[in-house]
């Protein structure tokens, strides 16, 4: 997974942030964009629940890591709630070797492709990781590539690029 270091403000104007966008909990990562407050609460106070061998992951994701994220978020004074309707902000999570996107309504997103990007280059990021599927073996370039494809051509994308890996095995 990899991440920016641009901290968008308003408009065009950023600034870059010494504090990452990806955090590793547990055995997951987690990669966000909305608010590096809401990264932080995910970063340093989420609780994960144990998953279960009888819980598909599918089911685990939607449900008790979802929950969890929602009472992070309330705890940590971040979530939203209008009209009884409660959000958050959009993020993705590699768990079991897979990546799942979280949008701001609190769905469970995972693409038919073996990646998946967000934030102010995801369109970017997407078709790099696209065009070099099958030419490139190694995971790390391609990141750091579609990293510096979004930094090109995104005023909100910047370096230095934060990169870390799950284990394919990692178990929660």
């Amino acid at each position: 997974m990899g991440a920016d270091s641009a901290g968008v403000c308003a408009g065009y104007a950023f600034h870059s942030r010494n504090d990452p966008k990806i955090y590793r909990v547990g055995g997951m990562l987690i990669g966000f964009t909305t608010s590096f407050r809401m990264g932080q609460l995910l970063g340093y106070s989420l609780s994960l629940p144990a998953k279960h061998d009888d819980v598909s992951v599918e089911k685990y994701m939607a449900t008790e890591f979802i929950d969890a994220v929602r009472n992070c978020l309330k705890t940590g004074g971040w979530a939203k709630k209008n009209s009884e309707e409660e959000s958050g902000g959009n993020f993705l999570v590699a768990y079991r070797g897979r990546i799942f996107q979280i949008f701001d309504d609190y769905q469970v997103s995972e693409r038919m492709e073996q990646y998946d990007a967000t934030g102010c280059g995801f369109e970017l990021a997407l078709g790099s990781l696209y065009t070099s599927e099958g030419l490139i073996d190694n995971p790390e370039i391609r990141v750091r590539t579609a990293l510096q494809a979004a930094s090109s051509f995104s005023a909100g994308v910047s370096s230095p690029f934060l990169i870390k890996e799950l284990e394919a095995l990692a178990l929660v």
